[in-house]
């Protein structure tokens, strides 16, 4: 497999097996950078340290860099750039098992921006119980939506614009090849039986028909 296409090409479909591996390797890279991370002492003892989705979304809230003292600024730095790099293969993974449904990446906005966007700025809406349950709603169902499509769906069956079924059969060698068989030869066949000779001895050439045995 073309590793480098599936982690990080946005081209392309990617089934559901795959969708859940890429997962995976996403979860098992964050827990060793952040377990490495507190081995070299970059993380303080006692402190916690982790990534999460909503780092990206926290990056947009000005508040966030309010309370970031200088010491914090080595965590810091290779926390961005490995939610950076997370996140990418996270879009490349979602995006390809997108256009296995047969859907444009644009659907990731939905599924990915606006609830993220919802989660980070709820708080700051007006304190109305009504309004934040509403908000709150729609952020759990486009959710559940996404998982369903992304993680659960399977792709289409036929080729569609986006690329062949990664899952198609395929096949050893074409079907007429494996269909060719030496056949017995059936009934006279005039072609190869006959041999048309003159004759050379005597007056006229005299034709004859020769059977071959």
């Amino acid at each position: 497999m073309d590793w480098a296409w599936y982690l990080f090409s946005f081209k392309g479909r990617i089934n559901r097996a795959k969708f859940w591996l890429g997962a995976l390797i996403i979860v098992c890279w964050m827990v060793f950078l952040a377990a490495l991370l507190i081995v070299i002492g970059l993380v303080g003892k006692g402190a916690s340290f982790g990534f999460n989705v909503e780092d990206i979304f926290r990056v947009l809230d000005p508040d966030t860099y309010r309370s970031l003292a200088f010491s914090q600024l080595p965590a810091l730095l290779v926390k961005a750039s490995g939610t950076a790099l997370f996140t990418w293969v996270y879009l490349a993974m979602s995006i390809k098992r997108l256009h296995d449904r047969d859907k444009s990446a644009w659907w990731m906005i939905p599924f990915f921006v606006v609830p993220g966007l919802i989660n980070q700025f709820a708080g700051r809406l007006p304190e109305n119980v009504y309004a934040l349950s509403i908000v709150g709603a729609i952020a759990f169902l486009l959710y559940i939506w996404a998982f369903i499509e992304l993680a659960c769906l399977p792709g289409t069956r036929y080729p569609n614009r986006y690329g062949a079924n990664p899952l198609r059969k395929v096949q050893a060698r074409p079907r007429h090849d494996r269909d060719i068989r030496p056949r017995a030869t059936q009934g006279w066949d005039q072609q190869s039986e006959l041999e048309i000779e003159p004759h050379k001895a005597g007056p006229p050439p005299v034709w004859r028909v020769k059977r071959e045995a």
